[in-house]
Order: structure tokens, then C-alpha cells, then sequence
């Protein structure tokens, strides 16, 4: 068990680094980093159920300005680790990311906190010349709070077993589970709601409602759909345009030998 959670402390560790030393890979999303724990844990297939429907309910979660999201990376690591280890569904892993999650985003605001010290140290010491000191501040001192903060969470709740987990969450009142089952079923699709009102616009809703009803009345699978949407794109975008071109460019040569007045006026 204690390679276990080593492994699944650095995943979390690793995931957290993506969008803060190593740019931007997309490791810290739930669909990913649930995946590497489920392969880590030998369960990809539940690894993959987890991260997909909490992929769905962080998909509209964004920081913005001061205001912290919740804390997904944390939260999608150890309910998939829980979900595999104690053998439960996904949706009861649900109950254990949502807290978890919260209590992330909590630690999260507590270490900026930290941080912003860490900050005034750097200005000082680079107002005394002293840059390597400054670099420390800014590069090892910062990734090492960050580091410790997913690590030592992960590695405690795995090491110590799903039991503490369980005992954990059998703590929970019923009317907060009922509360947090529910707000898992409804979660994913409000995160898609607001996924959708950054897309939709009156140039493509009718592409939203067009995979609506060949999904509800169709009896495609989400592969079909997926598969007859990149069809689709791919003639709107490559195939239409190109001919539309070279109907202008027949047009263009018959407007050459007629009058050039007439193409003044239309432009």
C-alpha cells in the first residue's frame, strides 16, 4: 500500500506542476489524471467512469480574477483512488471528490496566502541584489508548498486505506449524502450548461439541437455522433468553401470581360 500511495501522491503531484511549472498539457483535467490513477491502480476502465463524469461537472469551473474554483485535481484523485480500492461506483465516489474538492480550494486560498509573503521576500531580496535567492523564492519554495499540499493529503488517504475513507464518509449526516448525490447528477450538466453559453450562438444552435435529436431519436451512440459530427465539420469547413471558391473565381472571370463599371458598383 505505501508504493501505492506513493505513486498516486506523485500523480497528484505531477497533475498540480502541468498548469504551474510545465505549461499546460491538460494532465490536471479529471478525465486525465483519473485515468493515469486507474492505470496506476490497474482499473482503467473505472478510472475512466470517474474522470469522465467529473470532467463533465469541472467543465465550467474556472478561476477568475481572486475568486478560486474548487480544487479538482485533489478531488478527482482521491475519489477515483476510493472508487477502485473500495470497490464502489462512480457515483459514490461523487460524495467523497465534492468535499474534497471544496477542501482544496480552502487549502488553496491559505497557501496563496503563504505565497504572497513569499513575494515580498523575492522583491526584497532582489532590491539587495541578491536574484538567485529571489529565484529560490519564486521556482523551489513556491513548487515545493504547492507539491506538499496535493502530496501529503493523497498519500495519507491512500496509505492508510480506503477504511478511513469509509469512516469518513459514514460520518457524513444522510440528508448531506442525499444532498451530494443529487448535486452529482445535476453538477455535469450544469457544467455543460455553462460550457455551452461560451459556445452557443445563433450561428450554431442549430448544431446543438441537430445532435440532440440524433442522440434522443436516432439511437446512436455517443461514438456515432461523435463520428457524424467530425463528418460534418469536416465538409462544412473543407469541402463547402472550397467549392463555393470556385464558383466565385467562374463568376470573377465572367465579371473580367464584361463591364468594369458594374464591378465598381458592387463593391
Amino acid at each position: 500500500m505505501f508504493i501505492k500511495a506513493l505513486i498516486i501522491g506523485l500523480i497528484s503531484v505531477f497533475a498540480m506542476l502541468d498548469s504551474r511549472l510545465l505549461g499546460r498539457s491538460n494532465f490536471e483535467r479529471p478525465l486525465i489524471v483519473s485515468t493515469l490513477v486507474g492505470v496506476a491502480l490497474g482499473d482503467i476502465t473505472k478510472g475512466l467512469m470517474v474522470g469522465a463524469t467529473l470532467e463533465l461537472m469541472s467543465m465550467g469551473l474556472v478561476n477568475i480574477g481572486a475568486a478560486v474554483a474548487t480544487d479538482m485535481v485533489l478531488g478527482s484523485v482521491i475519489a477515483t483512488a476510493f472508487a477502485i480500492l473500495s470497490n464502489t461506483t462512480a457515483q459514490a465516489a461523487l460524495t467523497i471528490a465534492l468535499p474534497i474538492a471544496v477542501l482544496g480550494q480552502l487549502i488553496g486560498i491559505v497557501l496563496r496566502m503563504v505565497l504572497s509573503s513569499l513575494s515580498h521576500a523575492a522583491e526584497h531580496a532582489i532590491d539587495n541584489g541578491k536574484f538567485k535567492t529571489a529565484l529560490h523564492y519564486h521556482i523551489f519554495w513556491g513548487t515545493l508548498l504547492y507539491s506538499l499540499m496535493y502530496f501529503i493529503p493523497t498519500f495519507i488517504a491512500i496509505y492508510f486505506g480506503t477504511g478511513v475513507v469509509s469512516d469518513l464518509v459514514k460520518q457524513i449526516p444522510t440528508w448531506l449524502t442525499d444532498g451530494l448525490t443529487l448535486a452529482s447528477k445535476i453538477l455535469p450538466a450544469f457544467g455543460f450548461a455553462l460550457l455551452m453559453s461560451t459556445m452557443l450562438s445563433k450561428k450554431t444552435v442549430i448544431y446543438l439541437l441537430l445532435g440532440f435529436f440524433i442522440t434522443a431519436y436516432g439511437g446512436l451512440s455517443v461514438t456515432g455522433v461523435a463520428i457524424f459530427a467530425v463528418i460534418l465539420a469536416f465538409v462544412l469547413n473543407e469541402v463547402l468553401p472550397k467549392s463555393h471558391g470556385n464558383d466565385n473565381s467562374g463568376n470573377t472571370h465572367e465579371d473580367d470581360s464584361g463591364n468594369s463599371d458594374d464591378d465598381l458598383e458592387e463593391l
